[in-house]
């Protein structure tokens, strides 16, 4: 082969590597701007327990129809995740995960418990065990179905009602753990936050463990929350809409609010309410 057709061959070849180190570089950076950021934060439902205590043993994701196609995963703290969800109350939620995940369909996440669950009844001294059949052990299903957009980020609240969530099985005596989750999108939902008072000898004093309930302007009941030991309260994942707040509490005048208007992506404040005595 002549010098002049080594070059050329030469000289090929390196065009064709510039352009598939191209390629590939392009392709890289198209794949790195091809994700969404997701968060999942977990939040309950107040309930007639001191303490339900779940062991989570993995979250799982997929994006397709496929059974097979679960992937998990990986929060900073690893797994097990113990956590006492009656805690999960007036705006305190428990970040399970914060994770970059391909775009497309999130169709589903699945919670897989394992079988080390305990609640704590009033009256009772010891921990009572809480059955967990098998489908739970094997991954509590809640679907999504979001689609994911390319560098946006999405917070999904799993509100847990733990009344719901735990049976009592009338022969054995047995709490049966069946848990009741609700799954609503940050980014399609508000909150209302505020402080609930007494003020008895113009002394003021926060009102701890109290319900707040609200409600459609029809009445119906949507969800309701406590008031943390400051007397604060944050009731989160509402839908854009108007809503009337409900206290109820022995030796106290009821108090209902006016309307108050929940925008997306907004926290809207009511104050301090202060409980009048009858």
């Amino acid at each position: 082969m002549s010098m002049r057709c080594l070059k050329s061959v030469l000289g090929t070849v390196v065009t064709i590597m510039a352009l598939l180190l191209i390629v590939n570089c392009d392709s890289d950076n198209s794949s790195k701007k091809e994700t969404a950021r997701v968060q999942l934060k977990l939040v309950d439902e107040p309930g007639d327990y001191l303490e339900v205590n779940i062991e989570i043993i993995d979250i799982q994701y997929k994006s397709s129809d496929e059974e097979e196609s679960w992937e998990s995963f990986t929060p900073e703290g690893g797994y097990p995740i113990n956590v006492d969800i009656t805690e999960l109350i007036a705006g305190n939620s428990l970040l399970l995960t914060d994770e970059v995940v391909p775009v497309g369909i999130l169709k589903q996440v699945r919670l897989v418990l394992s079988d080390n669950n305990t609640l704590k009844i009033e009256g009772e001294d010891e921990l009572v065990s809480l059955d967990t059949p098998s489908a739970e052990q094997s991954g509590l299903k809640l679907n999504l179905d979001e689609e994911l957009e390319a560098g946006f980020v999405y917070s999904f609240i799993l509100d847990w009602n733990v009344q719901k969530s735990i049976v009592k099985a009338g022969n054995s005596g047995k709490y049966i753990l069946k848990p009741v989750i609700k799954v609503n999108a940050e980014v399609s939902s508000g909150s209302i936050s505020g402080k609930v008072v007494e003020n008895i000898e113009e002394v003021e004093t926060a009102i701890t463990n109290q319900v707040i309930e609200v409600y459609t302007t029809d009445d119906a009941l949507i969800k309701d929350t406590l008031t943390d030991e400051n007397g604060d309260f944050v009731l989160q994942g509402l839908e854009a809409g108007n809503y009337i707040l409900k206290i109820s509490k022995e030796t106290y005048l009821p108090y209902e609010s006016s309307e108050v208007t929940v925008e997306v992506g907004n926290i809207e404040s009511v104050g301090t309410i202060t409980l009048e005595l009858e």
